[in-house]
């Protein structure tokens, strides 16, 4: 469990510190002030700011509060992410704006004095900067090597071959059982004559063969080797299976650098695409008053499960996890919920059709309810998930309280 946690804090501690970027870039490309940019989450412990008149970095200790020119560059205590902190974003000096001459508001450091379409391309920018390097992990992933189904006169070099789950139904007896996706299969054995597995056809004849039969399935997880025993149903759905699993051969394959770019941002995009459609149904349900899709979504509990999951099953789908994760958040960000960016950007919209700001005060209480909301929907998902992941998570835990 320490090691999925480690894993889950630097990867979302790197997409938020990438997504913060974005916003701090762009800010600086439009001549914002960006009066800190640090690494974790305050309290800070130290500080960098350069001083133009010595021509020289002078380092700021601890928490001291300090006002300076240049942008204070800051290492900060809880490692989880970054953050920026930009000059009238929250809305300080809005009603100002009207008062200031057309020179001094063209030339001024603060957000709140910028046209409309540059603070958008400021907020917007941290979304794009996660759908990039989401495109860039994914062809990392495709370059160093990403696994895919055995597919026989491709000319291919498959690496690490193994027949492997990659589903396990609800309500099977494979999830009786405690099979996972991921789960490498080795052998099968009835009546203690036991089947090594080096194709798929010989997992689909062994469970049609010995429907009804109590049969034992040897699996590899992570470093680990589960022999976990189970009856495969005699009366299925016909795309269920009588076991209740999907599998298939799978094995690890390289591309050239420019072919994993071009098909790591295509990744992107598709995956964008799919995750797009998966939210749009989401809604629909919850305007219909349904909550099938909205089941599916996961907190932190959930992340750590999956996270040590593929951790387990090895580096290339931890690649791609990380990759997904990204997507999800530039997603998340962008839609028009108050507290979030794409929240932000539609007050923006608001202000240019109406052709003066809304009023901070309103804006600053629509996020916090906003903010609000949301820590009570991550509070309910959290509950939600250790009820839903008890036994892996319980699992996880008590390998975590092992290592003391």
């Amino acid at each position: 469990m320490l090691l999925a946690i480690l894993v889950v804090l630097l990867i979302l501690g790197f997409l938020v510190f990438v997504h913060e970027l974005g916003h701090f870039l762009v800010a600086k490309l439009f001549g914002v002030k960006a009066e800190e940019f640090g690494f974790g989450f305050p309290p800070r412990i130290v500080g960098w700011v350069y001083n133009e008149k010595k021509k020289s970095w002078e380092m700021i200790k601890g928490a001291k509060q300090v006002k300076r020119k240049n942008t204070i560059y800051s290492l900060n205590l809880i490692p989880l992410g970054g953050f920026v902190k930009i000059l009238g974003e929250d809305g300080e000096d809005k009603e100002q704006v009207a008062k200031k001459t057309k020179k001094r508001v063209k030339n001024s450091e603060n957000f709140s004095h910028k046209p409309v379409w540059q603070r958008i391309l400021i907020l917007v920018a941290g979304v794009f900067m996660n759908f990039y390097i989401a495109g860039v992990i994914f062809s990392l992933g495709f370059f160093i090597g990403t696994p895919e189904p055995v597919m026989e006169n491709t000319g291919f070099n498959y690496k690490d071959v193994k027949i492997q789950i990659l589903e396990v139904v609800a309500d099977s007896p494979a999830k009786e059982m405690g099979l996972k996706p991921g789960d490498e299969i080795l052998k099968l054995s009835i009546d203690g004559q036991a089947v090594d597995i080096e194709e798929t056809d010989q997992v689909h004849n062994f469970i049609s063969q010995n429907q009804g039969r109590e049969i034992l399935v040897e699996v590899i997880r992570g470093d680990d080797i589960y022999r976990l025993k189970g009856t495969p149903r005699t009366e299925y759905k016909e795309n269920e299976g009588s076991l209740g699993i999907g599998f298939d051969k799978i094995g690890i394959v390289s591309y050239p650098l420019h072919k994993a770019i071009f098909m790591g941002f295509g990744s992107m995009f598709t995956v964008t695409y799919r995750m797009i459609e998966v939210f749009g149904q989401m809604f629909m349900e919850l305007f219909q008053g349904k909550a099938d899709k909205i089941k599916e979504v996961s907190g932190p509990i959930g992340i750590v499960v999956f996270t040590n999951q593929f951790t387990e099953m090895g580096l290339a789908y931890l690649i791609r996890f990380a990759a997904i994760l990204s997507i999800n958040l530039a997603i998340i960000n962008i839609l028009p919920i108050p507290a979030l960016d794409g929240g932000r950007i539609l007050f923006l919209i608001f202000e240019k059709i109406k052709g003066r700001p809304v009023s901070p005060k309103f804006e600053l209480g629509l996020h916090t309810i906003g903010m609000y909301l949301l820590l009570l929907l991550m509070l309910f998902v959290t509950v939600r998930d250790f009820s839903k992941f008890k036994n892996s998570f319980l699992v996880l835990w008590e390998k975590f309280l092992n290592i003391f």
